[in-house]
């Protein structure tokens, strides 16, 4: 063994060839190695890309899913808001028809319905509905609204010009509200428009 090992270092300081060539084996087992630990490396790394790859796939289902049902959920909400609009307009308007008899007393509520074929209420041919109180021969022309604006005040002042026309007696016009902004109480009052509050008192 002594020998072999003698013959070994003696050929390794001697024997240049020889010395490289042991030298490059060293280094390709080395090398080799390493190779080995990168491998196993890159395959655990690859086992967790491959976890982590079906963990966001999961997710990205329940994600779409979740969607999906928010937007169902908010098309249902939209249908019900604009059903409950109307039923809560319906509703604001029966419960405010008790207020008139604080304003105007006893009265009796009635619909004027007008087909209004020259457009002039709208600008189109439309059909004009508007709650009227006839009292001591006064026409009162009634629009209810939980919130008005300047808008609702030109239109009820229009409805009020057509029915002078078509009925021949100048109305009184009255919106009862919950709230008028700045702009329609001043348009009320240039066009003649009663505001009053839902409590029954004059805005």
């Amino acid at each position: 063994m002594n020998k072999l090992k003698e013959e070994f270092l003696k050929l390794l300081r001697e024997d240049v060839e020889f010395r490289y060539a042991v030298l490059g084996l060293l280094g390709i087992e080395e090398i080799l190695r390493r190779i080995d630990k990168n491998t196993e490396a890159i395959k655990a790394l690859q086992e967790q890309v491959r976890k982590h790859g079906l963990i966001l796939e999961e997710h990205t289902k329940a994600l779409r899913s979740l969607q999906e049902q928010i937007v169902s959920l908010q098309r249902r909400i939209d249908a019900l808001g604009a059903r409950w609009g109307v039923l809560a307009e319906e509703a604001f308007r029966e419960s405010m028809k008790g207020i008139l008899e604080k304003i105007l007393g006893k009265v009796k509520v009635e619909k004027w319905s007008y087909y209004d074929k020259e457009g002039e209420v709208f600008g189109y041919p439309s059909l004009i509905e508007v709650d009227m109180v006839i009292k001591d021969r006064e026409h009162f022309l009634i629009e209810i609204k939980s919130s008005t604006s300047r808008g609702d005040v030109h239109e009820l002042y229009r409805i009020g010009k057509l029915y002078e026309r078509v009925v021949k007696v100048k109305p009184k016009l009255m919106i009862v509200t919950c709230y008028a902004d700045n702009s329609a109480k001043e348009a009320a009052k240039i066009l003649g428009v009663e505001l009053y509050h839902a409590d029954g008192y004059r805005l």
